[in-house]
């Protein structure tokens, strides 16, 4: 067989005959033999590597949207070089970048690089680059869920049934998503002309959501609590158990991000759903589409999120 020939077997082609690329197929099999994909990379430029950037992997939020940009990867033939930085400050993130750079890849998702800014944060120049992170939009193509539309549907199905006002178990103050559903909280109920409290902080943790639980149960004016996602969502609704009260009897909850065991708790959690899988394509075709030359710096993509009735939820009555 011709080098050309091999060549055109070991990368896929289409124009070599099926006998043809049997043989030379056995033959590799044989002789144990596997393309050279770095000095493919050299030849022709691509390296089919993205590099991905995360915080907090244990996190619902960034382990889902990692296993989606995996999947739209591996679906459009590339491979990932993924990097955990422990804290997402600016040099944190931009050392994590420079190590990626050395090891050789066509693009770079950064999945959020909160409290990094646009300005802040260091990237080389012309990698093609997606952030899910709405700050950067007008800097980078970005990609981000509806948080407030999400947190609105949320809000105003606990007062459609009838709460005079509803509690939150808001996620970190350094969060960007967690501050905008603390905004739009905020504002759905001031423009419902409905008092509020100062939300409840946690760190997006069941135990942190147990916690804050256990604080809202001791006060009877709580009858609605709006979890900024489903785990502390758990912690809250076993905090109200051991206290004597029954959700949705006593206590309605909503929760946000739609986990897949959301639907088997009891009651099944009433909660806001992301689109994880859409996120993670978007951020993957962003990166391709600047691969083929195409300008994308004012790109924002905002994913659209559903609330999922389930049991959760009810009328208040008098505690």
């Amino acid at each position: 067989m011709s080098a050309q020939t091999v060549s055109r077997v070991s990368t896929g082609a289409d124009n070599v005959r099926a006998d043809t690329r049997q043989r030379v197929l056995d033959a590799m099999e044989q002789l144990g033999y596997s393309p050279n994909h770095a000095a493919r990379a050299l030849r022709n430029g691509s390296f089919r590597t993205i590099g991905v950037i995360a915080h907090q992997l244990a996190r619902t939020g960034e382990s889902r949207t990692v296993e989606a940009v995996v999947e739209a990867t591996r679906a459009a033939g590339y491979t990932i070089t993924l990097v955990d930085v422990e804290h997402p400050e600016a040099s944190d993130v931009s050392e994590a970048v420079q190590r990626l750079s050395h090891q050789s890849i066509d693009g770079l998702v950064i999945i959020r690089a909160e409290p990094a800014s646009p300005t802040s944060l260091v990237l080389p120049d012309r990698l093609p680059v997606a952030v899910s992170d709405s700050r950067f939009a007008g800097h980078h193509p970005t990609v981000a869920a509806d948080q407030e539309s999400g947190t609105r549907q949320a809000v105003q199905h606990l007062l459609d049934a009838g709460h005079r006002t509803v509690h939150h178990v808001a996620g970190p103050e350094t969060s960007i998503p967690a501050t905008m559903r603390v905004e739009a909280w905020e504002e759905l109920l001031a423009a419902s002309g409905r008092p509020s409290v100062a939300p409840l902080h946690g760190d997006w943790s069941a135990r942190s959501g147990y916690e804050l639980g256990r604080r809202l149960a001791a006060d009877p004016d709580v009858t609605a609590v709006f979890a900024a996602n489903d785990e502390m969502a758990v912690g809250v609704m076993r905090a109200l158990h051991e206290e004597g009260l029954r959700v949705p009897e006593d206590v309605s909850v909503v929760g946000f991000d739609d986990l897949p065991l959301s639907e088997y708790l009891w009651p099944p959690l009433t909660t806001v759903r992301q689109d994880f899988p859409r996120i993670g394509r978007e951020l993957v075709d962003m990166v391709l589409r600047q691969l083929r030359g195409e300008v994308l710096t004012d790109l924002r993509v905002v994913v659209g999120v559903e609330l999922v009735e389930r049991g959760s939820v009810a009328p208040p009555r008098p505690r």
